[in-house]
This record gives structure tokens, C-alpha cells and sequence, in this order.
């Protein structure tokens, strides 16, 4: 019953961000809402981590699973994509190194404020 009750309450959020997304005139998509409002709630502590953990835990857990679907959808279209594929590896090569990048700056910049010395 634990687990109906935390998936419950992570389903409200989803919903939350659903009704946001019909309110809001912005090109956001429902689940950011969602998580955005579960992140806020944990922030400030009207949610416990211990209310939703091992739930959250299990949805992590079977992640991967939930990318067959998106999937299978690439490999349908891959007519309209073989077209689009230099472009596509090109965005996704130089968007993978510009995160990586800009990641480590950020990290980098933390870690000083903070006094952590590199090593």
C-alpha cells in the first residue's frame, strides 16, 4: 500500500504540471511543470524525500525501459531521418560536448566557491 500511496503522490504532480500546461501560454511541456512543482515541494519541505523515495527509486530504476517505445518510433521513421542524419549526428555530437563543457565550468566554479581544492 506504501507504493500505491507514493506513486499517487508523484502522479499528482504529473497532473499538476498537466493542468499547468492547459492554463499557461508557454511552450513548456507538462512534465517539466510536474517536475518543477515536485522539486519546489521537496525544497521546501512540504514533501519528504521518505514519502516517495522507494517509488522514485523503482521509476529510475526502469527508465531505460521506458525509451523502447520513443524507440521503436525512430526506427519507423527512418526514411524521413536517413536524410537528416549528418545534421543530426552533428547537433547531437557538438550538444553533447557543449553540456559536458559547460558542466565541468560550473562544477569547477562550485567546487572554488567552496573552498574544495582539485587534485
Amino acid at each position: 500500500m506504501k507504493y500505491v500511496k507514493q506513486f499517487m503522490i508523484i502522479m499528482l504532480f504529473s497532473f499538476l504540471g498537466e493542468l499547468l500546461h492547459g492554463l499557461l501560454p508557454l511552450p513548456v511541456p507538462a512534465s517539466i511543470y510536474g517536475l518543477i512543482l515536485l522539486f519546489v515541494a521537496l525544497f521546501t519541505g512540504i514533501i519528504k524525500e521518505n514519502q516517495i523515495k522507494e517509488t522514485a527509486d523503482f521509476l529510475v530504476e526502469i527508465m531505460p525501459v521506458l525509451f523502447i517505445p520513443a524507440g521503436v518510433g525512430l526506427m519507423t521513421r527512418w526514411e524521413a531521418l536517413k536524410k537528416l542524419l549528418l545534421p543530426l549526428i552533428l547537433v547531437i555530437t557538438l550538444g553533447t560536448f557543449f553540456t559536458m563543457v559547460v558542466t565541468g565550468k560550473v562544477t569547477d566554479g562550485i567546487l572554488k566557491k567552496k573552498g574544495v581544492q582539485n587534485k
